[in-house]
């Protein structure tokens, strides 16, 4: 399986300089402001970029001084440096992006490299610079080129989810297009697509995640998943309750329950499905202590198969997690410092005390103090 295995980022948001090696399960924890979410918003970043849409994401973050280390004056560019280390080297994608006019950013550097295991020097190749939106797609596609198209398949991949919104007008609690069903967006708009594709294609899938399910919400039967629409295009996320013959809507479940499912359906989808990245930013929110188990024992049956970076405010969650997972993010005079636990160190606590309550104790940091 080919992974992340360091990501070394400059100029980003709170993250003046970092250095992190990322293992299978990645879990941030650390006060609030502390940067946790920064690194998140990189990857998002990273998403939007693939998709040809940087200059996009710039302006809808507040442009580029929002993203600059301290803004343009005292930070004029960010860094990053990605390495995927495989089972035959490591591929390795570099980028700059410069502060200019109309407060925008622009490449001042963009390569790919690929260090073969054994051989002395790496193949490179440049894209060059000037560019406002990423070339790596021109050269997959114009090129042909190997390295190129290797390390677009692998940063495509790297995927964040938010299941923030369960308002009343968010994507997931309407009706979405039946053949929108890839892969599951980051919003989950698309989750009845999805899961209709599942029950037809997948049903061993399918019915673990509805088995799981109703661990969570004791209440719930099956979903009720039915094409409508002209055409029978679309399809909508409706339920029924265990011992009743009627339909429900998405609109009538609460939205602890709704995030529960988007995770559930996450994690528990076919293994050869999976991103090769799993991101998601504290999802705990909204969850029953009971649900937040069952979500952790997920995440973690997922590492074995895919990577996953995780971040959280919750102690019962983190009680899931070993010491060596954890990651602290603390904020260290101006900038975010990310630094990973010593299971060593804390041996003798954790003989005593649980990870969540040495981490309420501020014996390994990520408080507000």
């Amino acid at each position: 399986m080919t992974t992340l295995g360091r990501i070394n980022l400059e100029g980003f948001k709170s993250i003046k300089k970092t250095d992190i090696e990322l293992h299978n399960l990645n879990v941030l924890i650390g006060a609030n402001g502390a940067g946790k979410s920064n690194i998140i918003s990189f990857f998002k970043m990273l998403n939007e970029m693939m998709g040809g849409r940087l200059q996009e994401y710039i302006g809808a973050s507040g442009r580029a001084q929002s993203l600059l280390h301290f803004g343009p004056k005292i930070t004029p560019q960010i860094t990053a440096q990605l390495e995927f280390t495989a089972d035959n080297g490591i591929d390795t994608y570099t980028m700059q992006l410069f502060h200019a006019p109309g407060d925008t950013l622009f490449f001042a550097e963009e390569s790919v490299s690929f260090q073969r295991t054994g051989h002395p020097s790496p193949k490179k190749v440049s894209y060059g610079t000037g560019h406002q939106e990423s070339r790596i797609g021109e050269f997959t596609e114009k090129n042909q080129d190997q390295i190129s198209k290797t390390l677009r398949f692998f940063l495509n991949r790297c995927r964040v989810f938010h299941f923030h919104d369960t308002s009343s007008t968010a994507r997931i609690r309407q009706f979405c297009y039946i053949n929108h069903n890839h892969f599951l967006m980051p919003d989950a708009g698309n989750l009845a697509a999805l899961l209709y594709r599942f029950r037809h294609d997948n049903n061993s899938s399918y019915r673990q995640i509805v088995s799981t399910i109703r661990l969570i919400a004791p209440f719930f039967d099956d979903f009720d998943l039915e094409p409508s629409g002209p055409g029978n295009t679309e399809v909508i996320l409706n339920w029924r309750e265990k011992g009743s013959d009627q339909v429900f809507g998405p609109h009538q479940l609460s939205d602890g329950t709704l995030r529960a499912i988007c995770l559930v359906t996450l994690l528990l989808q076919p293994e050869n499905e999976l991103p090769g990245l799993v991101i998601v930013d504290e999802p705990e929110l909204g969850l029953h202590p009971y649900a937040l188990n069952i979500i952790a024992a997920l995440f973690k049956k997922a590492s074995h198969y895919t990577q996953v970076l995780i971040s959280t405010q919750s102690t019962t969650f983190l009680n899931n997690f070993d010491s060596e997972d954890v990651i602290v993010v603390s904020r260290n005079g101006k900038g975010s410092q990310f630094e990973r636990l010593d299971p060593a160190i804390l041996q003798a606590w954790l003989e005593e005390y649980s990870l969540g309550e040495i981490w309420e104790k501020n014996i390994i940091g990520g408080g507000p103090h």
